[in-house]
């Protein structure tokens, strides 16, 4: 039972922030709009380097492997699989209210929840370890460790599901939707955790690569998707204050309770 709850804690706190988007209003204002976008640029960039690079550079040293090795081709790997993805949609330009506008807001939402649903896979594996290593006994992992670390994730998640639910109703998705596609985003976490501690000496391995690979799937999306949306129209400075909010908040988020 405790296992069970240290599982679901991660995933309580990706529903709690899509919830978010109940108190929403119909039509979100266009400065409000920057801001969320800006600030899921920034909390992306942060998750990316925090939650996942250091990570992964941190694992690798632990087994031995040059530290910089997983990182960099996981990286790698992770713009090229978002990059290959996203040339298998056609690009539309946004242009008003027409057909063609909506569709390309929903390709960059599409990305942006594909990009935090495979960062929530690796943080998942990562519970998972933990949580073996609290079952194994020997390793020096305590159970009220891993609770730490669920919590922990849990806090960074509240605003990783509301990056994602925010912007889909934004974009004319219904409320109910909205908070669905983001809780969804953050079922894999459980999942990849209970896969990892069924598998632990498979997964261990490869982690670093998939934190690594996350990171770089992020980083796509900012640079791709979020970024130059923030420079269209008027208020692009909202948007770089959005950035700077996210970053530092998740920052502080993945320092504190990393």
């Amino acid at each position: 039972m405790q296992v069970l709850i240290i599982l679901l804690i991660p995933f309580l706190g990706t529903a709690i922030g899509s919830g978010m988007v109940f108190f929403m209003k119909d039509k979100i204002n266009v400065k409000i709009e920057k801001l969320l976008l800006g600030f899921a640029s920034g909390v992306m960039i942060a998750a990316s380097i925090w939650s996942l690079m250091l990570p992964s550079i941190d694992m690798a040293e632990e087994q031995k492997i040059i530290a910089w090795l997983p990182a960099s081709i996981g990286f790698l790997l992770g713009i090229v699989f978002l990059l290959t993805l996203d040339s298998l949609i056609p690009h539309l330009h946004i242009k008003g209210d027409k057909p063609e506008g909506i569709k390309a807001k929903l390709k960059k939402t599409t990305m942006m929840v594909l990009a935090v649903t495979l960062h929530n896979i690796p943080e998942g594996m990562a519970l998972g370890v933990t949580l073996a290593g609290s079952i194994i006994g020997n390793t020096g992992i305590t159970i009220a460790g891993a609770l730490v670390l669920a919590i922990g994730i849990a806090i960074q998640n509240f605003p990783e599901g509301a990056i994602i639910s925010l912007p889909l109703k934004s974009e004319g998705t219904s409320k109910t939707k909205a908070f669905i596609y983001g809780v969804l985003s953050g079922i894999v976490e459980p999942i990849a955790a209970v896969i990892t501690i069924l598998l632990t000496s498979l997964v261990v391995p490869i982690l670093p690569y998939l934190l690594a690979l996350a990171a770089g799937a992020m980083i796509y999306v900012v640079v791709e998707e979020l970024i130059p949306s923030l420079q269209e129209g008027e208020h692009s400075n909202l948007g770089t204050i959005g950035v700077a909010i996210g970053f530092v908040i998740m920052m502080i988020l993945d320092i504190a309770f990393g």
